[in-house]
């Protein structure tokens, strides 16, 4: 029997959650998990180490290594292939905003609930 998979936190869902080509019909759609999203917004958009990122979603650095490089691969097919890609459920569980990580130009949102609460 598999260990049960960890909630992930995460601060916030995507505003957008859906991306593709313009000039193509979709054939194929790429789901992408929140936490997969999250991995990317920390690493490469708000500069964090694994280190770092794994801390604020409370998580094995190997863990988050795993996650982003499957988020990545995933973003790469979906533009050199031209798939569509949806981001889309995942194990996580949505931040209070009193974090550390969360006054850093990542947790924008004043609103942020537990996700498992609903």
């Amino acid at each position: 029997m598999p260990r049960p998979k960890k909630c992930r936190k995460v601060c916030c869902l995507p505003d957008i959650n859906q991306f593709g080509p313009l000039n193509k019909t979709f054939n194929n759609t790429i789901i992408m998990s929140v936490e997969e999203y999250e991995t990317v917004r920390l690493i490469d958009l708000e500069g964090l180490k694994q280190e770092e990122c794994a801390e604020h979603m409370k998580i094995a650095r190997t863990t988050v290594q795993k996650i982003y490089d499957d988020a990545r691969k995933k973003i790469a097919d979906a533009i050199v292939n031209g798939k569509k890609l949806v981001i889309n459920g995942g194990d996580y569980m949505l931040c209070d905003g009193s974090g550390y990580f969360c006054g850093r130009n990542g947790c924008h949102r004043h609103n942020c609930v537990n996700d498992l609460e609903k």
